[in-house]
């Protein structure tokens, strides 16, 4: 049996008032964390600056990167056997986020309000799970 493929990604967890902060990218109806795939030679917390950067227009503060947590589940859209490795990252932002070219629009969502969009990434659903069972998300 072959191993199936595996997407490697990092995410920013940015939490306002008991809301995640998601981005929609263009051509994609699900929401995702601000965040992305890693290039050759790139380091996760550097994958997430420049993501962060090419999303939401803003720089993380220096020093208040930290690693949350790792899910691995089904990629949404990717097709059958797909999954996600994605390593959550908390971290201040140094200004307000905006959309980008990239990016159609963002959402500060609760937990029940992610759950009741027609499409939703797994990897998600599990996440916005664990923070409102910690009491991080409404």
């Amino acid at each position: 049996m072959t191993e199936p493929e595996t997407i490697r990604t990092v995410g920013l967890l940015h939490v306002v008032h008991g809301r995640l902060l998601l981005v929609r990218p263009r051509g994609k109806a699900a929401f995702y964390l601000p965040g992305g795939k890693l290039e050759p030679g790139e380091t996760e917390p550097e994958a997430l600056r420049r993501e962060v950067r090419e999303e939401l227009g803003v720089e993380l503060v220096n020093g208040t990167v930290r690693g949350h947590r790792r899910y691995l589940a089904p990629a949404y859209g990717e097709g059958d056997g797909v999954l996600v490795d994605l390593s959550c990252y908390t971290a201040e932002l140094a200004g307000e986020p905006a959309p980008s070219a990239e990016v159609a629009e963002l959402a500060l969502v609760t937990r029940d309000e992610y759950l009741a969009h027609p499409e939703t990434a797994p990897a998600i659903v599990e996440l916005l799970g664990d923070l409102h069972t910690g009491g991080l998300v409404a």
